[in-house]
């Protein structure tokens, strides 16, 4: 059984760096690399929608500036490449890319690469990549609940249904199975609504250093559980 939906979050970049004795935020450049690794894992695999957590409301709000901007610097690198290179990765795939949380938040020159990103690619439907970005679940379940609120008229308006449709990721399938890399042991606000029926791994590995092996390992463990959803 494999998992149509998956969630990552890539801990352990900024550890890995520190480890290696460089600037911590350069471990990002070889979180990038990794990313691309896991995106033809999943291809392989047959895993149709991925979903990265990017870049947390926390971190927009804690990390210094200079380590923002060079993470801003890595997205718009890598977006041009995919805005200029048809044999990128993304388009040998068809992997159509979006982008959701406060993007407003972002620098306006990486907002408009996202949207030329997101239009180039939306034809695409082998794969889908998302990416969290400025991104905080329990605010956009506080920001789903307001909108849904104002466009009720009485309380049978309000149910599950209606209210997916104002959340950041309506039109997503819910992640069969969400991997945290790092060895933290939570979820940090990724996903909190669409995740209660997750299956969960956490890996020690550092994300840069995350290996083929152990990304097949968690899959297959999802494949061996049992999933009742409350039956």
């Amino acid at each position: 059984m494999i998992p149509k939906s998956i969630g990552i979050i890539p801990d352990g970049n900024r550890r890995l760096a520190k480890r290696l004795l460089k600037e911590p935020w350069k471990g990002h450049e070889l979180g990038i690399k990794k990313l691309y690794s896991v995106l033809e894992w999943c291809g392989e695999l047959g895993i149709k929608n991925v979903t990265f957590y990017a870049l947390s409301l926390e971190n927009m709000e804690k990390r210094p500036r200079e380590e923002l901007d060079f993470i801003f610097l890595l997205a718009k690198h890598e977006l041009d490449q995919i805005l200029s290179d048809k044999s990128h990765l993304v388009h040998r795939n068809k992997v159509r890319l979006v982008f959701f949380g406060r993007l407003d938040l972002l620098p306006e020159d990486l907002q408009k690469k996202i949207s030329q990103a997101m239009e180039m690619t939306k034809g695409y439907s082998k794969y889908t990549a998302s990416f969290a970005m400025a991104y905080g679940g329990r605010q956009e379940i506080v920001e789903a609940v307001k909108k849904l609120f104002r466009s009720s008229k009485s309380d049978k308006d309000i149910n599950e249904k209606a209210f997916r449709q104002f959340l950041q990721t309506n039109g997503f399938v819910d992640p069969d199975l969400i991997i945290r890399t790092g060895g933290e042991k939570r979820l940090s606000n990724f996903l909190p609504f669409q995740s209660v029926y997750s299956e969960l791994a956490f890996i020690d590995t550092y994300w840069p250093e995350l290996g083929k092996e152990e990304f097949i390992k968690a899959i297959r463990d999802f494949s061996e559980r049992q999933r009742r959803f409350g039956k």
